[in-house]
């Protein structure tokens, strides 16, 4: 992003940094405070918030920090902002009520907490960039509209897969092609996998085992192909997506789908397990022009009618800081719902569940979660996963069966399902389309 390292540049020089707050000191938050305090000229990490204090004070010592203050609220943040001193704390509505704070990166994953840090955060005025696609999932068509309503920017993150391959879908678009297939790589998909089994890759990289589960059984794929889809106005091709072995190059891809059908469908999301590159994402593309068909194939890209384009990597945290300078400066989302909901990703049951049971969080030991077109989402009454957690189940459902909202009682008071109620009922007025 040249104009963004240019822009950054300036605001070094002008001695005007972007000042970004945190919230959430986990595996990628301690990356990303790295990354900003020691490799971004012109953005300024201001401050920490965690509900473990001692994770955000770990997070910038790491980072070669020497000095921390806490803060209990916005007004101390500012004053330690005015100081130059960065802050901790264990109040997130510190950081969104601070007015020396440009943008918030959300890095926690946990989706009720998210729904109320992006709430307050956009009604405060703050851009927002989500480490957090569950959030985004699972209201961020509504979220988005909120954002945009308060002249602030709410987005999806550079470095993680739907902005990678946002970035690849809008460089296709800008040379004239249609992209009719974004995809995704995986190494392994089972979604049987739980927190035991995860354990020892969990511990060896230092990550979280219910995450890493989340990445195994297919949740979080799920998750990122449907922000992807959103942000794009495709669909999916069934429930679950098309998920192909397929142990060749991404290139090859090209021969697998029925261009009709792609066309009809406005495009799809989908991911493909064991490709090369590894693990990148792919966008593949269609061009109407005969002559720019003709230069296509003398450029190395094959006869078509599909043309495949690809990254062969992702740089998570590394990236991140891209997303809060195009936000910051530009006014530009990485990644962002285009109107309302196109996919919807559902709660199918990992084992046989009984009535009684109070189903766990994403890549727990209960449910798996699975992409699927809103409309069948909606007519069916299906479960999103996204509020799953802490769901009460009213009867027994079998092992790879989907969860309704029928199935289950909901947890009194969530902000999750208030948005939900909110996003579904501009789905009905028609009030996305009068964006």
């Amino acid at each position: 992003m040249i104009l963004v390292d240019a822009a950054l540049e300036r605001r070094s020089v002008d001695g005007n940094p972007v000042r970004v707050a945190l919230i959430g000191a986990g595996f990628m938050g301690r990356g990303l405070t790295n990354q900003v305090v020691n490799s971004v000229p012109g953005m300024k990490l201001v401050a920490i918030a965690n509900r473990t204090l001692s994770r955000a004070d770990q997070a910038f010592r790491e980072a070669g920090v020497p000095e921390v203050r806490r803060v209990a609220d916005g007004a101390e943040l500012d004053a330690a902002v005015d100081e130059g001193v960065p802050a901790i704390t264990d109040d997130w509505r510190a950081v969104c009520d601070a007015a020396s704070v440009d943008a918030i990166v959300e890095a926690t994953g946990a989706v009720e907490f998210g729904c109320h840090v992006v709430t307050r955060a956009i009604e405060r005025g703050k851009h927002v960039v989500l480490m957090n696609a569950e959030v985004d999932a699972t209201v961020g068509p509504l979220l988005s509209r909120r954002a945009s309503e308060a002249g602030v920017v709410l987005t999806g993150c550079d470095g993680d897969q739907p902005g990678v391959q946002m970035n690849l879908v809008r460089f296709v678009r800008g040379i004239g092609l249609t992209p009719l297939v974004a995809g995704n790589v995986k190494g392994l998909q089972d979604p049987y996998r739980t927190p035991t089994t995860q354990q020892a890759f969990a511990e060896r990289w230092g990550q979280d085992p219910h995450m890493v589960t989340s990445f195994a059984d297919g949740t979080k794929i799920s998750i990122e192909q449907a922000t992807v889809a959103n942000a794009t106005g495709m669909t999916v091709t069934r429930r679950g997506m098309g998920g192909a072995t397929h142990d060749g190059h991404v290139d090859e891809l090209v021969d697998k789908y029925d261009v009709d059908e792609l066309r009809r469908l406005g495009g799809v999301v989908d991911y493909v397990v064991g490709s090369q590159p590894g693990p990148g994402v792919f966008v593949l593309a269609t061009h109407d022009d005969p002559r720019q068909r003709h230069y296509l194939e003398l450029y190395k890209l094959g006869a078509g009618p599909l043309y495949s384009f690809y990254t062969p990597y992702h740089l998570c945290h590394f990236e991140v800081p891209t997303s809060v300078a195009r936000a910051v400066l530009f006014g530009d989302a990485a990644i962002a719902p285009v109107g309302g909901p196109q996919v919807e990703v559902v709660t199918i049951a990992k084992r046989d569940l009984s009535a009684g049971t109070v189903l766990d969080g994403l890549g727990g030991y209960d449910t798996y979660g699975e992409a699927e077109a809103y409309p069948a989402a909606r007519t069916e009454g299906l479960l999103p996963i996204g509020v799953a957690e802490g769901c009460r189940l009213l009867r027994d459902v079998a092992m790879d069966g989907a969860v309704t909202y029928a199935d289950v009682e909901l947890p009194p008071g969530r902000l999750v399902d208030e948005l939900r109620r909110e996003q579904d009922a501009l789905v009905d007025s028609g009030g996305f389309a009068a964006r």
